[in-house]
């Protein structure tokens, strides 16, 4: 379904850019906005649908119609590279438009990459883990600090006993804690540190509320952090 001129996207998960011409399409939780410098196809937004996902490949194909036709993106996992940069990005995109006085596609492709929610940039205090409130003296006399870098998709910060950091994937409200790495000091006996990091990298989802992070997974709640002023 097509977007009145004046619609706000929300918070931006995918973008993706092409060059001759340039062209640039960006996924929220509710659209999918198109533009482009190519004459009679300059911008397109249409409300956020559900992708197919391919059973065979990591490939996702949304479907809608604008209000001139129909438009199709691709998003396929596969080592990109932009031909103006040299920038290299993990997904190849293809967008193809069609207006109501075209007799076939007309198809943009380029390079893509999730992006992290930008209210994630900051530093978060553990408050509960397990469904419990935690205490410093359950750690190395401090809670776990965790800082998120949005823009570069990775964290840093204490879990308890040692210092960690890693990398960060999120899609929507996924979000995932990957190439978990931490120092190697011997943690002294009922330190909750372990049971720490195995929260954080057993997380799907997150949720954003009252100054609060909430980390979950299909099992249930596994930490909350509160944001550090």
């Amino acid at each position: 379904m097509p977007l009145p001129q004046e619609f706000s996207p929300k918070i931006v998960y995918f973008k993706a850019t092409g060059t001759e011409p340039f062209w640039s399409l960006e996924i929220s939780e509710d659209s999918l906005r198109f533009q482009s410098l190519s004459p009679g196809y300059e911008t397109f937004a249409v409300r956020h649908s559900e992708p197919a996902q391919a059973t065979d490949a990591n490939v996702k194909r949304y479907q809608s119609a604008t209000g001139s036709g129909p438009m199709n993106v691709q998003i396929r996992q596969a080592s990109c590279v932009n031909a103006m940069s040299g920038e290299a990005s993990p997904y190849t995109v293809s967008v193809e438009l069609k207006r109501s006085t075209d007799q076939e596609f007309t198809t943009f492709k380029g390079c893509g990459n999730y992006q992290i929610d930008y209210r994630l940039h900051d530093l978060w205090a553990l408050e509960e883990l397990g469904g419990k409130k935690v205490t410093p003296a359950q750690f190395e006399k401090a809670l776990p600090l965790l800082e998120i870098k949005a823009q570069e998709a990775t964290f840093m910060g204490f879990a308890g006993c040692n210092e960690m950091n890693g990398k960060l994937f999120s899609e929507r409200n996924q979000l995932r804690f990957i190439n978990v790495r931490t120092t190697r000091k011997a943690c002294a006996d009922g330190n909750l540190e372990a049971a720490f990091l195995k929260a954080l990298q057993s997380t799907t989802e997150y949720r954003l509320e009252n100054n609060h992070l909430f980390l979950s997974n299909p099992d249930g709640q596994l930490v909350i952090f509160k944001k550090v002023d």
